[in-house]
């Protein structure tokens, strides 16, 4: 099979030196502090400031009407372990050690990701390499504080690649992210130690008994417990914050909200039950749990997360260090489609097409495009917009730029002439690349207004389509036999971004059918 070969893409070393700026580049300003909010599976169209309807985020909102709004921001992967990968080491998905999502021990057939409830010693995912630099020890070198809270899903305990061992000062969460289905856990990791909870186990998967009322709110108090992951992981984060007021800090608050299993307390479910009206219960939950009110509980997940958003904000404005932070939120990749998660209901994709095979799992624009909110008062102008094309990736140099920090090797490109407005010119990605080797293989490319994607790569009959992404963002009109040129294009960015991992899961690598 020919291989394209062709100038290479911009690097983000090329790239800042071709705008005259350094990792230095923000004067004599302290060092801003840095909360970096990742919702799990949130959709473009989850929050009200991306045009969402029925789910109230006035939190989220305010940050944006005093901040910006990405329009064309992009994860790195339509899954959780890759993208996370990619926020952490700055690399896309042709360069990057984890390219799926991948267990420490094979789930048993009959029982899928609940192997881990059963047997919590089999916990966590494959890890990155344990010498692997990442934006935490980056922070760390500049001089910052460094926590996570929340899911890590890249390494197991023990394995060399922790949240600890790989830069956060401070860990409290779910290491492993099978056993974060469960928003009433029977353990959490403090750091190295492993936290029981008093809740009761509950293993995901179960039909609600026969001999219970489906409509009764009380034949589903069996899935609930005493303690709400998500409060108990803001408290923690609160702390943090708390305790490293004075000194710059980075903290990532990687919550696990609205993945499935949807849980919530029950008078924040009831306000949306009062809001959106009654609905069917959900006896079978699938791999997840039977819920009475599946849409009201989604809704109500998102908004208890907003309201701790708010809460933070205070907090942050009372300890005297709002003004010099940068908040940003955005999620880890598209919308689920499962009883738990009601996509189409809410129409979680926003813009993009919103049904299964579109969205979380897919190349397709709901799976990768990504709301992003950044908020930094004196900083930002309030109420800006833009549409500057960027992805995960361009984290890491932002971020260095922003503190003066030294990055690591990385595919981005700073993005802070957008967010501050400053003179010198946004230098732009040549071509955005992804890849996803699930369901035989994904391929995308984005150039401009183009976007070319390849599914079932694999396939010898496999075509790439090729999408006016601008004007066609559902990505109904296949316009590839127009535009033979822009073809050649979009498989040249494949061949100079594409490499194979080697001692790696087999599932790890895409195996692509390149054209003769």
């Amino acid at each position: 099979m020919k291989r394209y070969t062709g100038k290479a893409i911009l690097t983000a070393a090329a790239a800042a030196t071709a705008c005259g700026c350094s990792n230095s580049d923000n004067g004599t300003q302290p060092q801003p502090n840095i909360v970096y909010l990742m919702f799990d599976d949130l959709g473009y169209g989850d929050l009200g400031c991306y045009g969402q309807e029925k789910i109230e985020t006035p939190n989220i909102d305010a940050l944006a009407s005093a901040g910006i709004i990405f329009t064309d921001m992009y994860s790195a992967a339509p899954l959780s372990a890759p993208s996370r990968c990619c926020t952490m080491t700055g690399k896309h998905m042709g360069h990057s050690q984890i390219r799926h999502n991948d267990e420490r021990v094979p789930y048993m057939a009959e029982y899928g990701f609940n192997t881990v409830f059963l047997n919590p010693d089999q916990q966590g995912q494959y890890p990155m390499s344990a010498d692997t630099k990442t934006i935490a020890h980056m922070m760390q070198d500049a001089g910052y504080k460094t926590a996570m809270v929340g899911k890590w899903g890249l390494g197991y305990p023990g394995s060399g690649s922790t949240p600890n061992e790989m830069g956060f000062d401070y860990f409290y969460g779910f290491n492993c992210q099978a056993l974060a289905h469960s928003y009433y856990p029977t353990h959490l990791w403090e750091n190295d130690k492993e936290i029981e909870i008093d809740n009761p186990f509950v293993m995901q998967g179960e039909k609600l008994p026969a001999n219970l009322d489906s409509l009764a709110i009380e034949s589903y108090a069996r899935y609930e417990g005493k303690y709400y992951s998500c409060d108990l992981m803001y408290d923690k984060l609160e702390n943090f914050i708390v305790e490293n007021a004075s000194s710059p800090f980075f903290a990532m608050w990687t919550t696990t909200v609205p993945h499935s299993a949807v849980q919530a307390p029950l008078d924040e479910v009831m306000y949306y039950v009062d809001k959106l009206g009654d609905e069917a219960p959900l006896t079978n939950g699938g791999n997840y749990l039977p819920r009475r009110y599946p849409h009201a509980t989604y809704a109500a997940m998102v908004t208890h997360i907003d309201t701790q958003v708010g809460k933070l904000v205070n907090k942050l404005k009372e300890l005297g260090v709002w003004e010099n932070t940068i908040f940003i939120v955005t999620s880890d990749n598209g919308p689920a489609c499962n009883g738990n998660s009601p996509l189409e209901y809410f129409q979680s994709g926003g813009p993009f097409k919103c049904c299964k095979g579109w969205g979380k799992s897919s190349l397709h624009e709901g799976g990768i495009r990504m709301p992003f909110v950044a908020c930094w008062p004196g900083h930002i102008k309030a109420g800006s917009k833009t549409d500057h094309i960027a992805c995960f990736a361009d984290l890491m140099p932002t971020l260095a730029e922003i503190s003066g920090a030294d990055a690591p090797e990385n595919d981005g490109i700073s993005f802070l002439p957008t967010l501050v407005g400053k003179s010198r010119k946004q230098v732009e990605h040549e071509a955005l690349y992804w890849e996803f080797p699930g369901a035989k293989g994904w391929v995308a490319v984005r150039i401009g207004q183009w976007k070319g994607l390849l599914q079932k790569a694999e396939d010898e009959d496999s075509a790439m389509e090729l999408y006016n992404i601008v004007e066609d963002p559902q990505e109904t009109t296949d316009l590839a036999a127009e535009h033979p040129e822009i073809l050649e294009q979009m498989w040249k960015v494949i061949a100079e971004s594409h490499e194979e991992l080697q001692d790696a899961p087999k599932k790890f690598n895409t195996r692509i059918n390149w054209p003769e």
